[in-house]
């Protein structure tokens, strides 16, 4: 099935959407704070709400350009399942966002806009990212075959790693250098990037705070988007699908910020979803096959197709699962 929506809406859906997040940093620039947590809940409430919202409109517009009436309810299953994936590894993420902002030491009234502006960073990175990668699906399905044995690595090393969390920084040579080489200052000056310190301009923590989260977000990336690409071809739903998770990272940052640690499966829930998308990838690979060695260069058609609408439910339960089992554990440590 064709998965393109009419063009007016992709682009209209970029504009919003960008809008949203440039009055969203003028709004926190303008009145630096912490926020509180009802405030981040409310947020976060509205991020999702607004996600929710944007997956109606895509099952809407979709059906109605779909003489079929099937084409928006393929894609809008395709957005949720994309959004849950790309939510759930960002709050994974979260406690790596925590080291960086306690690395640096920065206050924590500026800790939202050093968030805000790592992740427009982020998203314009990612967009390029995602042109590549659908670029190249596109020409090379056998790519399908790299991205699920990759997913599967990732899902291994995402459960050996609980508990082995490092200093973000510890074996990134580009920040350790910087670091080295610029004159950075140790003051805060409130968001200001160069400052004066005995008469000498100097950097502030406010640039490497900056490059730190953009280029570790970007790392998270190269996991996060063969996964989602498992899910839709579609660029333009791996775009938003990102934009929506991202735009509520920075909330949940201040509303989950002291308990993610203490979220012990998340991790687990994560490569279980990481590890399934693999044999998804895997399987569409064998159904779209043009490797000669592989059943003589033709696809592999008994093997079965995994539907979108499975990926969301495997996606929700085992997030669902890791929250809930964490929560118990909490609990029983707690007696």
């Amino acid at each position: 099935m064709d998965t393109t929506l009419p063009l007016w809406f992709e682009i209209s859906s970029i504009a919003v959407i960008s809008i949203i997040l440039l009055l969203d940093l003028f709004v926190i620039a303008r009145r630096p704070h912490i926020p509180s947590t009802r405030e981040a809940t409310m947020w976060v409430v509205f991020y999702v709400v607004l996600a929710l919202i944007f997956a109606l409109m895509i099952f809407f517009v979709g059906n109605s350009a779909d003489p079929t009436g099937q084409l928006g309810g393929e894609i809008s299953i395709q957005f949720l399942a994309g959004w849950l994936t790309e939510y759930s590894l960002s709050v994974d993420n979260l406690f790596v966002f925590l080291l960086i902002m306690a690395r640096f030491s920065v206050p924590k009234q500026y800790q939202q806009e050093m968030l805000m502006l790592g992740i427009i960073v982020a998203l314009v990175l990612r967009g390029a990212f995602i042109l590549v990668g659908a670029t190249l699906i596109e020409s090379f399905t056998w790519l399908f075959y790299i991205f699920g044995g990759f997913l599967f690595w990732v899902a291994i090393q995402q459960v050996k790693s609980v508990g082995h969390e490092d200093d973000p920084d510890h074996g990134n040579p580009l920040i350790a250098k910087l670091q080295a080489s610029l004159k950075v200052s140790q003051e805060w000056d409130g968001t200001k990037w160069r400052t004066v310190v005995d008469g000498q301009r100097m950097f502030t923590p406010v640039f490497l705070v900056f490059l730190s989260l953009g280029v570790t977000d970007l790392l998270f990336a190269i996991d996060s988007i063969p996964a989602i690409f498992g899910i839709t071809t579609s660029a333009f739903v791996v775009f938003t699908a990102n934009v929506f998770a991202l735009m509520g990272l920075r909330q949940l940052y201040f509303l989950l910020g002291a308990l993610v640690d203490r979220l012990h499966y998340l991790a687990h829930g994560v490569a279980v979803i990481l590890a399934f998308i693999g044999v998804k990838l895997v399987l569409h690979a064998f159904h779209t096959n043009e490797l000669p060695f592989i059943n003589g260069g033709h696809p592999v058609e008994w093997l079965p197709e995994i539907e979108t609408s499975w990926s969301l439910v495997v996606i929700a339960v085992s997030l669902a699962t890791a929250v809930i089992a964490s929560l118990i554990r909490l609990r029983r440590l707690a007696k």
